[in-house]
């Protein structure tokens, strides 16, 4: 059985303070009420290590956005994947479309951070999708290959058991805009597909992938029943605990 997961995606957003009270509430809120899936926070640096303890006890598992591609030295603001770790953050995001865009995040620069998020024992929900322009011109289906090939699709069977695949509809990121479940359900089993011709079908079917791109509480349950769908990444609506409590409960429907 593959695991079901909804992973929390703060980008920048939340002070320290504001970020412990809705990690806070939303711990309350699983602790009431137990999930049917794993649950990650995905949260600033700034905010690790506090919310790492906060819920260190708790169904909630946390993770940083991102690392940088070096494992440590002279580069000043960057934050490595060991003191990621160190805070007691299990997962790291990678590969998401706003650090390719706006940080020109290359493949080559995402495979070394994978590689040291690995080395140092961190889960990676590492992110694919194509814009609407690549969606328009029907090549979907080669970026998202392209992508995986790029940074991913070189370690080892045991090392890919660390990775997450989160797809990521550009188009449908922040714009309200979300793919069909159908349109979602096509691209998770054409990248499962790619997955099994690296890897083999079992561990294809072993594989975690996310749907990324305006989840939320009212299409959640739709998404999640199609069969290569095992969860969501969730920007905007895992900002408010009852709005990404209603998407963790998707997985009860």
């Amino acid at each position: 059985m593959r695991k079901k997961i909804v992973a929390g995606n703060w980008k920048m957003n939340k002070t320290l303070q504001e970020g412990v009270a809705l990690a806070t509430e939303l711990k309350e809120m699983l602790e009431a009420e137990k999930p049917n899936c794993e649950v990650v926070i995905c949260t600033p640096f700034i905010h690790l290590a506090t919310v790492a303890e906060l819920t260190k006890d708790s169904v909630i598992a946390v993770g940083a956005e991102n690392c940088a591609d070096k494992a440590s030295g002279a580069y000043t603001g960057e934050v490595s994947a060991a003191m990621v770790k160190s805070t007691g953050a299990e997962y790291v995001i990678l590969g998401h479309s706003e650090r390719r865009e706006y940080y020109r995040e290359t493949p080559e620069i995402l495979k070394a951070k994978v590689d040291l998020a690995l080395e140092n024992g961190l889960k990676i929900i590492f992110c694919i999708g194509e814009s609407l322009d690549e969606r328009e011109k029907g090549v979907q289906e080669t970026v998202c290959r392209t992508e995986l090939e790029g940074s991913v699709f070189h370690l080892t069977p045991e090392q890919w058991k660390q990775i997450v695949i989160a797809y990521e509809p550009i188009w449908a990121i922040g714009t309200g805009k979300t793919a069909s479940a159908e349109q979602a359900e096509e691209i998770h089993a054409f990248i499962r597909k790619c997955v099994a011709e690296v890897y083999g079908a079992e561990v294809a079917e072993e594989t975690s992938i996310l749907y990324g791109g305006s989840c939320k509480a009212s299409n959640a349950p739709e998404l999640f029943a199609k069969p290569d769908i095992d969860g969501g990444l969730i920007g905007g609506a895992s900002l408010k605990a009852p709005d990404f409590k209603g998407i963790i409960d998707a997985w009860k429907k």
